[in-house]
C-alpha cells in the first residue's frame, strides 16, 4: 500500500497531482481539479478525484499565503506556489470550498474511506482547517 495520512499531501495520489503542477504555468490544474469535484453534483465522488481537489485547495491557500503545514510532502508544491505568484479569483476561491464541502458529503468515497478509520477526526480536523485557511 502506498501513503495514506490525514495531510492532504500524505497520499499517492495527491502526490502525484503535485507532480503534474510541477510543468504548469497557471492555475489551469487547479482549476480541474476543483472543477472535478463539483461537476459530481449528487453522484458519488471517487476518492482520487476528492485528493486531487483537496490538493489544488492547499495550492490556492498557499498561494493566499495561508500555507498550513509544511513537510517533505508539501515541498514541491511549496516550490511551485513560491515560484508562481499567482492571484486566485473570488471565484475559484469560492469553487474551492465547494468542493471542500462536498468532499464531505454523502456519496463521497474519500469521505467513507476515512469515516471507516481510527483516524477520522483527525483526517475532519485537517480539512476544516484547510476550508478555514480559504476563507
Amino acid at each position: 500500500m502506498g501513503a495514506w495520512d490525514v495531510g492532504t499531501f500524505d497520499n499517492d495520489t495527491a502526490s502525484d497531482w503535485a507532480y503534474e503542477l510541477h510543468g504548469a504555468e497557471d492555475l489551469a490544474l487547479v482549476e480541474s481539479a476543483i472543477e472535478a469535484v463539483l461537476i459530481t453534483a449528487s453522484d458519488y465522488l471517487d476518492a482520487d478525484e476528492a485528493c486531487e481537489a483537496l490538493a489544488a485547495c492547499e495550492v490556492i491557500a498557499r498561494l493566499r499565503g495561508r500555507w498550513g503545514v509544511r513537510s517533505p510532502h508539501t515541498e514541491a508544491v511549496d516550490a511551485w506556489v513560491e515560484a508562481h505568484p499567482l492571484s486566485p479569483s473570488d471565484e475559484l476561491l469560492a469553487h474551492a470550498r465547494q468542493a471542500i464541502d462536498r468532499i464531505l458529503a454523502e456519496a463521497s468515497e474519500l469521505r467513507e474511506l476515512w469515516d471507516e478509520s481510527d483516524e477520522r477526526d483527525q483526517w475532519r480536523a485537517a480539512v476544516a482547517e484547510l476550508r478555514a485557511r480559504l476563507a
